[in-house]
């Protein structure tokens, strides 16, 4: 291998001052309880396309270095402590992808959604799941690897 990972190389594809401000306003977004204040530093401060009542739990961490390409529909929940990532550093290369949240989509504690991932409209994640793949309107996914949960119920033991 040649030089160091794309970790490494991270300044070369984002400013170090964007970087601070977004850390900054993304951790008092975590924190806060105030759903209003939390849509606010999204949309305004951090660029992101957050629908109407759309909430973010306590300790949501969306992504620091590219917020603007994550967009969330109306009347969605984001569970506690999931993280939202638009970029991947890897070894050799890193990679970019808009990550898109329908309406009415509920997202449970603890899941990773990756970059580059549609969730349809209606769609419902369970808890603790990877979002590594897209989402049909109105599916009931889980797990890692991440599958039709719907399909599991119906499938005889």
């Amino acid at each position: 291998m040649e030089g160091p990972n794309s970790l490494w190389q991270v300044y070369s594809t984002v400013s170090r001052m964007k970087a601070v401000r977004n850390f900054i306003f993304i951790q008092l977004a975590r924190y806060s309880p105030s759903l209003p204040l939390k849509n606010w530093i999204y949309r305004r401060v951090l660029g992101m396309s957050v629908g109407r009542h759309t909430a973010f739990g306590l300790m949501v961490m969306v992504d620091v270095f590219f917020p603007e390409r994550i967009r969330v529909g109306s009347n969605t929940i984001i569970g506690y402590n999931s993280t939202i990532l638009a970029h991947e550093y890897l070894i050799r290369e890193y990679r970019l992808g808009d990550v898109v949240i329908g309406d009415n989509v509920m997202i449970g504690a603890n899941v990773t959604i990756l970059p580059g991932v549609t969730i349809g409209d209606g769609a419902v994640v369970a808890a603790g799941s990877v979002v590594h793949k897209d989402v049909p309107p109105g599916a009931f996914v889980g797990g890692n690897p991440l599958r039709d949960l719907r399909a599991d119920k119906e499938r005889p033991e």
